[in-house]
């Protein structure tokens, strides 16, 4: 395994993060048949640290915040808490009630509480905004975050999917106010999905923040080839909406097909290899639901792709309309977290 910094941060992470979003209760929240609860997510947990890998990505809306006690009760069992980086997130609604999600300084303090109750934790490495928030004056959000760092219970705050100009915007009002600034952004980056290219990889690497993309292989879409379907593939319908296919990505994938083939290494594995290309790419959040998804993943480290090989990969791509920005959610009144 490699490691690197998290941003300018001095945060020491792996170059691949173990995305905890499958484990969890198939009975609690929206995310599908696809989940594994915790007997069935032990081997992956091991797998990962055995192969090196200390980052770990979770959220309190992860199957009803299951996700977060699956994560908790195996990493205690398996890791030294000091070796290893936490993360979770907070904004997604955890009841169909005012303040019960979002980002004031009222459902953040009550967030990372029940965030640390769940992961039976002090602290998290990692505090996130799961998404922007029209509704909370962003000063508000980020005073929050900065006295949740300051009182001890996270030790760095990041960010996810928003368009550059809020993350500048945050970061300023940070910066402005004397409060501690995001040192990650958690963003949608794959072959099929390049609008970051434009403004927030940029952004990033000018101002020292680590990219942790989410959904690095499309949901799977490249990890495979055109027409092959999984339980995920057919039963998660925000890939769906996300990933509709066209004739483009039709051609992406193919494309990848034959990279990978000339490298001898499974589609992901160089669907993967590709990220480690964009300087201000940190570590990719990788999905494990089988033991051969972390191993193509480990082997993606050591992959050097040729400028040959990004040009055909990158060649086939058309520009698509934003997407990820603002959360697929759920309605309120069918969101239950456990506390």
């Amino acid at each position: 395994m490699k490691f690197t910094r998290l941003g300018n941060s001095g945060l020491s992470v792996s170059r691949l993060c173990l995305g905890c979003m499958s484990y969890g209760d198939k009975s609690k929240g929206w995310h599908g048949d696809w989940l594994l609860g915790e007997e069935e997510s032990r081997a992956f947990f091991r797998q990962a640290l055995e192969s090196g890998i200390n980052f770990f990505d979770t959220a309190n809306g992860y199957a009803g915040g299951t996700s977060e006690e699956i994560t908790g009760t195996l990493l205690r069992e398996m890791a030294r808490r000091d070796e290893i980086v936490v993360a979770t997130k907070a904004f997604i609604p955890w009841r169909g009630a005012p303040n019960t999600g979002g980002l004031s300084r009222k459902s953040l303090m009550q967030a990372i509480d029940d965030s640390l109750a769940r992961l039976e934790m002090d602290y998290v490495d990692l505090f996130q905004i799961h998404r922007w928030d029209d509704h909370t004056p962003i000063e508000e959000t980020m005073e929050a975050l900065h006295d949740i760092v300051k009182a001890g219970k996270a030790r760095y705050i990041g960010a996810s999917s928003m368009y550059a100009w809020q993350f500048a915007r945050a970061q300023e009002t940070a910066r402005a106010n004397g409060w501690v600034r995001f040192v990650s952004m958690q963003n949608q980056l794959n072959l099929l999905y390049r609008e970051e290219e434009r403004e927030m990889l940029p952004l990033c690497a000018a101002e020292g923040v680590g990219v942790i993309p989410w959904s690095p292989l499309a949901r799977g879409r490249l990890a495979r080839p055109l027409g092959e379907e999984t339980v995920r593939s057919q039963t998660d319908g925000v890939g769906k909406m996300l990933y509709q296919g066209d004739d483009a990505d039709d051609a992406v994938i193919r494309a990848l097909e034959q990279v990978a083939a000339a490298h001898d290494v499974p589609m992901a594995s160089a669907a993967l290899a590709w990220h480690f290309t964009k300087p201000a790419v940190t570590a990719p959040i990788i999905g494990a639901t089988r033991p051969e998804h972390i191993a193509a993943a480990v082997a993606a480290i050591d992959l050097d792709l040729s400028e040959a090989d990004v040009a055909a990969l990158e060649a086939p791509y058309r520009p698509k309309w934003p997407t990820g920005m603002g959360m697929p959610m759920p309605a309120m009144d069918q969101v239950s977290v456990k506390k």
